[in-house]
């Protein structure tokens, strides 16, 4: 197979690639607005961070996909959704466990921190990695999807981060809890759609 495609990208293949980015980039959205709750002053840089971290995972697996093949694609289906809900629960339970504590002390969960940020990355991403798989299947050269796909995670993510930031509230430990509260409903929906869809 071919990593690169032999000739340039035609309007069909670009709008097919920049569709399914977007459909993959729901969850970094979702999350990404949840930090944006979670840190009000976040800075341009640390959402450039956030951001960076969401779309190099979307980008990485479907690359890993593609490569992979239908070596684990069954293994896989069987566990991805769990994966996938246990990472969201786990993190949306502690901002919520944060946000009804009675100092209000947002100190203790850091979604700027490496190993809370790539556990949100991987958990977003792993819808990526059967699309990769897909490609790989029908030999289609993963080089621009993974470019299209990586772009548009991360301009839906700073734009999740800015709408988080400026939604209104009267004090920042009820907007922990209902950036967990999307965090774990992002967990559910995915558990859903593997269950009974």
């Amino acid at each position: 197979m071919l990593i690169f495609a032999p000739s340039k990208m035609t309007l069909v293949q670009f709008i097919t690639f920049l569709l399914i980015g977007i459909g993959l980039s729901f969850d970094s959205f979702a999350v990404s607005v949840s930090c944006g709750l979670l840190r009000r002053e976040i800075q341009f840089l640390q959402a450039c961070k956030v951001a960076a971290s969401l779309a190099f995972f979307q980008a990485l697996f479907p690359l890993l996909g593609w490569f992979i093949g239908s070596a684990v694609e069954n293994i896989l289906k069987s566990v991805d959704h769990w994966i996938a809900f246990g990472l969201l629960a786990a993190i949306g339970g502690k901002m919520i466990f944060e946000g009804i504590r009675d100092n209000g002390s947002l100190n203790n969960l850091d979604p700027f921190k490496t190993s809370v940020l790539i556990g949100l990355s991987i958990a977003t991403s792993i819808d990526a990695f059967v699309v990769g798989i897909s490609y790989g299947f029908l030999e289609i050269p993963i080089f621009l999807p993974v470019l299209v796909i990586g772009a548009v995670t991360f301009i839906a993510s700073m734009l999740g981060m800015l709408f988080g930031k400026y939604i209104p509230a009267k004090r920042s430990h009820q907007s922990i809890i209902l950036g967990g509260i999307i965090l774990i409903l992002m967990g559910f929906k995915i558990l859903a759609e593997h269950l009974w869809f």
